[in-house]
C-alpha cells in the first residue's frame, strides 16, 4: 500500500431528524498522524468520531478506513472515551485483557493476561495490576483505558475528550505520556477536544470545526518540536492567539443568532 495515501478519508453528512449536524464534511487523516479535532461544544466533533469508528451510519456519503468502509474496518480501530468505562469487578489487568477477550476469543487467558500486564507496565501501572478501579485515581483509570485500547493492536485510536474530567496537573502529565506512547507505537490518533491548549500541545495538525452545521473552518499544521511550551515557543503563541480570536468570533456569532430569535 502507498504509505502517502490517507488512512482515513471522511466525506459525509449527518442529520438527526430536522437537525443538520454536518452536510458535506470532508477531511483526510494521514497514516501515523496525531490529528486533533477542535471546536465549540455541540458542534459535531464526537459525531464525526463515531462515524470514523463505524458506530453511527452517515446520512450521506461515507468514511473510508484504508479503502474499506468504516463499518467494515472495526478491527483496525480502538476507542478511548471521556469516562474510562472500566468494569468495577475486574482488576486493572483483567480490564485491559477484556478488550482482547471480546475482540479475539481465540487468544488464551494466559496470553491475554500477559499482554495486559505488559501494556500496564508501558503506561506506568505495572505495579497496580491487581487493583480494582475504585482503588485507582481518575488519571490511573484513564491510563488503564488507554492500555485497553492498545491491547487489540489497532492501527487507529479514537479519543473523545479523554482528559477533560481530570484535574489540570493530571491532564498535563497524561498528555506527555500519550505523546510518548504515540511515538513508541506509531498509531494514528484522532483526538477530539474543545481545549485550545490541549490541541496545541498534542497535535501534528488541528482541524477547527464551525458551529452546526459543522464545516472545517480552519486547518492548522504545527511544526513546533515536542515537548511543547505554549508560553515560550513563538509558533504556538501565534496559533493560540489565532484560535482564541476564531473561537471568539464563533461565540459572538452564536450570541447574535440567539438575540435574533428574541
Amino acid at each position: 500500500m502507498n504509505e502517502a495515501r490517507p488512512i482515513i478519508t471522511f466525506a459525509a453528512g449527518v442529520h438527526f431528524g430536522a437537525e443538520m449536524v454536518f452536510d458535506d464534511l470532508r477531511f483526510d487523516v494521514a497514516r501515523g498522524e496525531f490529528l486533533c479535532i477542535l471546536g465549540p461544544s455541540g458542534c459535531g466533533k464526537s459525531t464525526a468520531l463515531r462515524l470514523i469508528g463505524g458506530l453511527l451510519p452517515p446520512s450521506a456519503g461515507g468514511v473510508k478506513i484504508a479503502g474499506s468502509r468504516a463499518e467494515d474496518a472495526w478491527q483496525r480501530i480502538a476507542y478511548v472515551f471521556q469516562a474510562p468505562r472500566l468494569v468495577p469487578w475486574r482488576n486493572a489487568r483483567d480490564n485491559v485483557a477484556l478488550a482482547l477477550e471480546l475482540r479475539d476469543p481465540t487468544v488464551s487467558k494466559r496470553e491475554r493476561r500477559s499482554r495486559a500486564q505488559a501494556l500496564l507496565e508501558r503506561v506506568g501501572l505495572g505495579a497496580d495490576a491487581e487493583k480494582f478501579p475504585r482503588m485507582l485515581s481518575g488519571g490511573e483509570r484513564q491510563r488503564v483505558a488507554i492500555a485497553r485500547a492498545l491491547a487489540v493492536e489497532p492501527e487507529i485510536v479514537l479519543m473523545d475528550e479523554p482528559f477533560s474530567a481530570l484535574d489540570l496537573t493530571t491532564r498535563h502529565r497524561l498528555r506527555q505520556e500519550l505523546i510518548e506512547l504515540w511515538r513508541q507505537t506509531g498509531k494514528t490518533i484522532v483526538f477530539v477536544t474543545h481545549d485550545i491548549d490541549e490541541a496545541l500541545a498534542l497535535a501534528d495538525r488541528i482541524l477547527v470545526f464551525s458551529r452546526k452545521p459543522a464545516r472545517v473552518l480552519d486547518v492548522i499544521t504545527i511544526n513546533a518540536p515536542r515537548p511543547r511550551d505554549l508560553e515560550e515557543q513563538g509558533e504556538l503563541r501565534a496559533h493560540r492567539t489565532h484560535l482564541h480570536a476564531l473561537f471568539h468570533t464563533l461565540g459572538n456569532g452564536a450570541e447574535r443568532a440567539e438575540e435574533e430569535k428574541l
